[in-house]
């Protein structure tokens, strides 16, 4: 049996925000996970190098966030948040607490500050360099992603799957110059029904929730499977996953900072245990946190197999503001502790070979959404969501005399992402999913029709059209 190993997949994604609002939802969650996630973890992967941060951890990117980070003006917009915004919003909380004489939050809000002008310094000078942000967090990145984050099994025709598929990975290809084929499928939803779709664009391996399968914890969570008619499927360790995603997880830690408990002008003054936030204790924490998971998967794969952890990016920095600290930690801690990290590709593939199974004995619908299946998208709460795009989809593409235009595909697109009923479900950002939902269903009739003003999402799926 080969050596157990690690395997850090992080899934770099955000919705369709570009020009469709500001605060308190839409274009500021983009430019938050910029200055909080994707600038310091680029930092930490230069710090390293493209080759050693490929050969230690997996990044993918989602295009739809491609699109958003070189659409005209976006980062600019992002610029003038945090070089405007943002210091005036700490200038008046910093301002509120020395009036009320508290001193202990003035030091902390000082320092968040000052990350966020790190981050609009650090744009700028990847923008006057040879690269800017997209161009540097692709050097790290090998996977791709569906066009705009749909739910693949959820799509009902063939045309649907390909657009999402092919308008995906062209992008990629036209961004970076080349894939190998490493593809996420959006929150880790699959069918059976797809693997030779999946196929037959290229992908070669991709990751999959089979907890209720396969059993919490079953070391046959470890194996790569091999479908008779698809691409290699990873499961991903639940059982590891939890550690850092589940409830009790380490950014519940009472030192970490609070998430949730803001200052009246939307910052983050406290910790999770109450009382003011003490960065320092905070940054210990994360170490500890750090040699804890790493000696959870060296007793997990102590028997060999890969354990595939695989989170969203936007959790280190954004969700979890010591999440950087805790990643930096677990790459600079797991070799000298003795845990292999290791990369998803064809060579890890051949270290662990994949275990030979028929398509027929896969879950007809798994994800790692509620639940394990596709209730999050489909169940009750979204149920008008789900059945306002499927009919989208059926009215774009059957009976029809001419094919889609392509504003027509790009609302579509729009439409399909996996992110309003998300959204909806948790009940995160009030009316926002639904009125995003229904916009993109008029502005799509509209195309069907053959109206021919500019499209609200212009810039999404740049390359849909070569």
């Amino acid at each position: 049996m080969p050596e157990g190993e690690l395997a850090i997949v992080l899934h770099t994604h955000m919705p369709y925000v570009e020009g469709f609002g500001t605060w308190p939802f839409g274009e500021e969650w983009l430019w938050e996970a910029i200055a909080s996630s994707y600038v310091p973890l680029l930092k930490l992967f230069d710090a390293r190098g493209s080759e050693a941060t490929r050969a230690q951890l997996t990044l993918s990117l989602t295009p739809v966030l491609c699109d958003q980070l070189e659409a005209p003006g976006a980062l600019e917009r992002c610029q003038e948040f945090l070089r405007t915004i943002r210091p005036e919003s700490h200038r008046l909380d910093v301002e509120g607490f020395r009036d009320i004489g508290e001193a202990a939050p003035v030091a902390e809000l000082e320092a968040s500050a000052a990350q966020y002008a790190e981050a609009a310094d650090e744009l700028e000078r990847l923008a006057a360099g040879d690269r800017g942000l997209l161009a540097g967090l692709g050097s790290h990145a090998t996977w791709t992603s569906s066009a705009s984050h749909a739910i693949l099994p959820l799509l009902a025709l063939q045309e649907s799957v390909d657009l999402q598929l092919h308008s995906g990975i062209g992008g990629q290809r036209q961004r970076f110059g080349g894939w190998d084929g490493g593809f996420w499928l959006p929150e880790c939803a699959h069918a059976p029904w797809l693997n030779p779709l999946l196929s037959e664009a290229g992908i070669r391996l991709t990751c999959v929730e089979l907890t209720n399968q396969l059993g919490l914890g079953d070391v046959s969570n470890l194996t790569p499977l091999q479908p008779d008619d698809g691409p290699a499927l990873l499961p991903i360790d639940r059982q590891i996953i939890d550690l850092i995603w589940g409830a009790n997880g380490f950014p519940s830690h009472p030192v970490y900072r609070s998430y949730h408990h803001r200052t009246l002008h939307d910052h983050h003054a406290w910790a999770n245990g109450g009382g003011f936030y003490d960065r320092e204790k905070a940054r210990a924490q994360a170490q500890r946190d750090a040699k804890e998971f790493i000696e959870a998967v060296k007793s997990r794969v102590a028997d060999g197999g890969l354990c595939v952890c695989a989170i969203d990016t936007e959790l280190l920095g954004h969700w979890w503001y010591e999440g950087p600290v805790w990643l930096e930690a677990v790459l600079d801690q797991a070799a000298p502790s003795g845990l292999t990290l290791t990369s998803l590709d064809e060579s890890t593939l051949e270290r662990h070979g994949p275990l030979p199974i028929r398509s027929s004995q896969l879950p007809a619908a798994s994800s790692w959404g509620e639940a394990g299946d596709l209730r999050t998208w489909t169940g009750p709460q979204v149920a008008d969501l789900a059945w306002q795009a499927r009919t989208a989809e059926l009215r774009t593409f059957l009976g029809r005399d001419v094919p889609p235009s392509a504003r027509a595909l790009r609302e579509l697109l729009a439409l399909q992402s996996s992110d309003w009923a998300f959204l909806a479900y948790r009940d995160w950002a009030g009316d926002y999913p639904r009125q995003r939902a229904s916009g993109h269903a008029a502005q799509l009739a509209r195309a069907l029709r053959g109206e021919t003003e500019e499209p609200h999402v212009r810039n999404l799926a740049p390359y849909l059209d070569e």
